[in-house]
């Protein structure tokens, strides 16, 4: 078990996070919140790059920082960039790695098939990585994130800059993995971890807004999300009057998805809200927001 208690930071009069208290056992943790909002900080306390000013960080009732390397071998890592030699080979890279690591060459070499396996690079295991996509080289750095069968996997944006499939077939490993272990996941990409993730973490002004089920959050905007039908001509007043979500033109008007938390006019259809919803009506006034979807 992975717990924050009453976890703060500040670089000197600035405040990071505040007061964050978390508790974690195995499954997938979707971090979900715009660029800017504070969660590679507190990723980066998690994976001790970083260390609380305040409060404390434990792992099975010890404090990480007491723990040292014995909390760091149980813990794996994929920062937004990691460094890799576009020459080497996934199969040389993570033998590299695992060297690094004092891993016994005959240990390293079932670890690495076993990974290269379950990330879908067996075939290329001996290709040089200068030839791979983007959403290959992310592959990579899951199996290197795995090399010591970590109990905790910490991913910071994994999926930024991948097409669909890749998305997807990220989504897919995760699950695999998420059986026997805590997995942290980052990202401002809501379909990232909407069906993945056992709970989702949202923070804003700098503290936990929520840590709960998918349906649970969604349940915040019951009663609150609905459809219509309006003119173009009309559009900008609505805009101005309702919060809206989402729009797609249909022949000679608009279907805009939208927040009212009072009135419900004629021809308006309720709807079921969905975490984008959530997302969306959290961080509207955020000024992050634009950039991150």
């Amino acid at each position: 078990m992975l717990v924050l208690n009453n976890v703060s930071k500040q670089y000197g009069n600035f405040t990071a996070l505040k007061n964050i208290d978390l508790e974690f056992t195995n499954g997938v943790y979707g971090l979900l919140a715009p660029n800017g909002a504070g969660k590679t900080t507190l990723i980066k306390m998690i994976v001790t790059l970083l260390f609380p000013t305040s409060g404390e960080i434990l792992y099975n009732g010890t404090d990480i920082t007491s723990l040292d390397e014995q909390y760091r071998d149980v813990l794996g890592y994929l920062p937004q960039e990691f460094g890799y030699y576009k020459n080497y080979t996934p199969e040389k890279y993570l033998m590299y790695l695992s060297a690094l690591k004092g891993m016994k060459k005959k240990e390293s070499e079932e670890r690495i098939r076993e990974l290269l396996r379950l990330v879908g690079l067996e075939e290329v295991a001996r290709k040089k990585m200068k030839k791979f996509s983007g959403g290959m080289i992310q592959r990579v750095g899951i199996a290197q994130a795995m090399l010591n069968n970590p109990k905790i996997l910490v991913l910071d944006e994994p999926t930024a800059g991948l097409d669909p499939k890749e998305r997807a077939r990220f989504r897919k490993i995760l699950t695999e993995l998420a059986r026997d272990r805590i997995i942290i996941l980052s990202t401002h990409i809501v379909s990232d971890v909407e069906s993945i993730a056992n709970e989702i973490i949202m923070i804003k002004d700098k503290a936990i807004l929520y840590k709960d089920t998918v349906p649970a959050i969604c349940r915040t905007l019951d009663g609150s999300v609905f459809e219509a039908e309006v003119n173009y001509s009309e559009a900008e007043v609505f805009r101005n009057r309702y919060q809206t979500l989402s729009e797609r033109q249909e022949g000679d008007h608009m279907t805009i998805r939208f927040i009212s938390e009072g009135e419900s006019l004629p021809g308006w259809r309720k709807v079921t809200p969905i975490l984008e919803d959530v997302f969306l009506h959290v961080y509207e006034d955020d000024a992050t927001l634009a950039g991150s979807m």
